[in-house]
């Protein structure tokens, strides 16, 4: 399995955490265009553009999401992706494929005109694994820094979904209770692709798999 290119660059004014955050990092690398550029284990990572059958899978959560908030008025939750969280103490700058947050939080972020969302807004986050970013989204056997699922647990970001499209696996993982100390979270619960996702409460919203497939090897 392979794993994102790390992207070495010489010179910079300051270090490329604070250089993401403020919006700047993209002036001193040359990225394709499209290209997903996050700080991962205090290195620059560069992602290629995610497929459309990665990208479907996210539309599929937002959608489950969006219906549910549709069928009720007192449903609380909004989703974003695309936008940038910084781990704030921690030193990472993530880009998740989806963050769930409440809509008061939600508002208020636009207002302010926030650039980067930080870990206390976000109730729920995505992950969607691809061949070049599966080792770094997947839970490690032990923890390291240059993990995201320890960094979602370290930040105390009460929920982490992943969907891991490798043939061997073809699973999706909700991990809760996360433990800052040792990194990890103490809970999980799994469905199969072709299984309806039961998300529990507070979220009550229900994610039909059935056209979720592998990705081909």
């Amino acid at each position: 399995m392979s794993i994102q290119p790390e992207v070495h660059v010489s010179d910079l004014p300051d270090t490329p955490y604070n250089l993401w955050v403020r919006g700047e990092l993209d002036d001193y690398i040359d990225a394709p265009e499209g290209s997903r550029v996050e700080i991962i284990g205090g290195k620059i990572v560069v992602s290629p553009p995610p497929s459309f059958m990665h990208n479907s899978v996210v539309d599929d959560i937002a959608f489950a999401v969006a219906h549910a908030r549709a069928s009720g008025s007192d449903f609380p939750w909004r989703t974003n992706r695309g936008s940038g969280m910084s781990l704030v103490g921690i030193g990472e700058g993530y880009i998740p494929d989806l963050m769930i947050l409440e809509s008061e939080v939600y508002e208020a972020a636009r207002r302010n005109e926030v650039q980067r969302l930080v870990p206390d807004q976000v109730e729920l986050v995505v992950e969607v694994t691809s061949p070049s970013n599966a080792v770094t989204d997947r839970r490690p056997p032990e923890r390291r820094p240059d993990r995201k699922w320890c960094a979602y647990a370290i930040a105390e970001i009460p929920y982490s979904l992943l969907v891991d499209r490798s043939p061997k696996v073809a699973r999706t993982t909700l991990y809760s209770i996360p433990n800052q100390g040792t990194g990890a979270y103490l809970h999980q619960e799994s469905w199969e692709f072709g299984e309806t996702i039961h998300l529990p409460d507070p979220f009550g919203a229900e994610i039909d798999t059935t056209h979720w497939k592998p990705w081909k090897d």
